[in-house]
């Protein structure tokens, strides 16, 4: 029986996501980077299941009904285990890990895990890639990179690099992703390699879209990265940042303003009567 984790219709996705590249019998390091980009470019991150009440299912049929189907996004775990039955489906190995957030973390907060991120193994390479199209953030991937540490990678208009930061003596050592935003190396999360499983995944996804002090349960988070910029609406404020680096912001007059910047600008519409917390 096939298993929910490759329960994917592969045609419907790639229609979904705009890839029309060749299929080969042996996946490609370039196969991984287009898939990966043209999905980070067709999906939009949103948290507006947990911000509506109810935590996101995981099940690939349902995230497939959503995000391939129906006009929608959703966060890291819905995209990257679409990703991994997709990426399964073609033929590449994948792992999923999950990290710690730093961004807008204080020096020395120790945050828990809550971001899902995957490693791709390609047939006849030693190297393993880091796949990663739920972080939604402007430093976030564009596309899959080698895990290599202090090596910097040009991935589209974007600079990222992993370094290396030890743990306590015998255990293994935190990859952290850093971005070069604003003229500097910044964190964006910490992970280590150690596997997780769905089983894992459901636990977090829980905690998140439940746990009255996540930020996605009670602020709307949207985001929508294409070839020329980057759009987040956080709350009723809505940042678009260019390509160049240059900024915009300006903030929406209430909820009705929402729905229709969400359908217009962000490609995601919701039922008739919907009716987002103030």
């Amino acid at each position: 029986m096939e298993s929910a984790r490759t329960a994917l219709d592969l045609d419907a996705y790639l229609t979904r996501i705009g890839w029309t590249g060749d299929r080969r019998p042996v996946p490609t390091v370039e196969t991984l980077r287009a898939v990966h980009r043209a999905h980070l470019m067709s999906i939009p991150f949103e948290n507006l299941d947990p911000l509506l009440g109810s935590a996101p299912s995981l099940a690939v049929p349902d995230l497939e009904a959503k995000l391939v189907h129906g006009r929608r996004g959703g966060y890291c775990y819905e995209h990257n285990t679409l990703l991994t039955a997709a990426l399964t489906a073609l033929g590449f190995r994948v792992t999923g890990l999950t990290a710690r957030v730093r961004v807008g973390a204080a020096p020395g907060t120790v945050r828990p895990r809550t971001h899902m991120l995957l490693l791709v193994g390609i047939p006849g390479e030693e190297r393993r890639y880091v796949a990663d199209v739920g972080f939604g953030s402007v430093g976030g991937l564009l596309e899959a990179v080698p895990l290599v540490a202090d090596t910097e990678f040009h991935d589209g208009t974007r600079r990222h690099r992993y370094v290396r930061e030890a743990y306590p003596e015998g255990l293994e050592d935190l990859w952290v992703f850093q971005a070069f935003l604003d003229g500097s190396w910044q964190d964006q999360y910490a992970f280590t390699r150690e596997p997780f499983e769905a089983s894992d995944y459901g636990v977090i996804n829980w905690h998140v879209a439940t746990n009255p002090h996540s930020p996605f349960q009670h602020t709307l988070h949207v985001q929508r990265t294409t070839p020329d910029r980057h759009l987040l609406l956080s709350g009723r404020t809505l940042v678009e940042t260019c390509s160049d680096g240059s900024r915009k912001e300006r903030e929406l007059a209430d909820n009705g303003q929402v729905l229709r910047v969400l359908a217009a600008d962000f490609g995601i519409e919701l039922p008739p009567g919907t009716v987002l917390p103030d």
